[in-house]
């Protein structure tokens, strides 16, 4: 049976209030932009069941905002999404705090009040766009936080491609294994310790293509839009390039999805996640 619990969560570092929204039965994944992408992440583990009856368990834990009229609170996730930089930000980032909700407040609350005495073994993090963006910066902050990280179209035109220098300065180039532990001490890894990863993005967001039905001036409105995901396909296999020269992950994998554009991309990545999740 699909069952929901939704509810209001206030972080007591900067009193902010996310809804979150948790399913089961359908491991965890945890979900960002929750109010756009939780249920499509929800059903994705629930359809598996008619051709996978043997797929353990699972929770989805969607982190959104109280929203009423919208899916997405540019204002919220551009603080809460974005990563810190050498130099101060307006409004200042909120990465590390967000972060620290997660793993200090709303995990151990969701184990021990909603589910106390059942043992998860495994979870992963889902992101889309600058969704995308904060579970590469989680990756490279925390790498032991989850299991596998699922960044979909990650937003690496931010502070001009500053993301991929933060990837080889925190994890390096290569040489030995190195996984971060709690309160910023390190220990050293194994294959089985180090996280997985998924990239992924659509054909369509560099190389967008006219619609049938498109005027030449509607396509050319539309690619404005869209212009800072021009780079989409460089970045993404940059990011793969680095992370997989870093050996800091036991997997990673670049997946393109052809004719997908930045929208479509984001329902059919966290399907897929779903299944490379279960399947590791």
């Amino acid at each position: 049976m699909h069952a929901l619990f939704a509810i209001n969560v206030t972080s007591a570092a900067k009193n902010l209030t996310y809804q979150i929204e948790v399913s089961w039965p359908f491991g965890w994944e945890y979900v960002v932009d929750g109010n756009a992408l939780g249920m499509t992440a929800s059903e994705g583990f629930k359809r598996r069941l008619a051709v996978e009856p043997s797929q353990p368990d699972s929770v989805v834990v969607s982190i959104g905002y109280p929203l009423s009229d919208d899916v997405y609170s540019f204002t919220r996730r551009a603080v809460d999404f974005r990563p810190p930089l050498p130099t101060p930000q307006t409004p200042p980032s909120g990465a590390d705090e967000f972060i620290d909700f997660i793993d200090a407040s709303l995990r151990p609350w969701i184990r021990s009040t909603l589910f106390p005495g059942v043992r998860f073994t495994r979870d992963a993090l889902y992101g889309h766009s600058f969704g995308g963006l904060f579970v590469v910066f989680a990756l490279i902050a925390r790498p032991d936080m989850f299991d596998t990280f699922l960044s979909a179209s990650p937003a690496l035109d931010w502070a001009n491609g500053s993301m991929l220098n933060m990837v080889s300065q925190r994890l390096g180039t290569g040489g030995g294994l190195l996984v971060y532990g709690s309160c910023g001490h390190s220990r050293k890894g194994t294959a089985l310790s180090r996280p997985a990863v998924v990239i992924s993005y659509g054909s369509l967001e560099q190389f967008p293509v006219r619609r049938r039905t498109e005027t030449e001036a509607e396509f050319q409105a539309r690619k404005a839009i869209i212009l800072s995901f021009s780079r989409m396909t460089d970045y993404c296999h940059e990011l793969f390039d680095r992370l997989q020269g870093s050996r800091r992950a036991r997997d990673v994998v670049l997946k393109e999805y052809m004719g997908q554009d930045h929208s479509s991309v984001a329902a059919s990545a966290v399907v897929d996640g779903i299944d490379y999740f279960v399947d590791w």
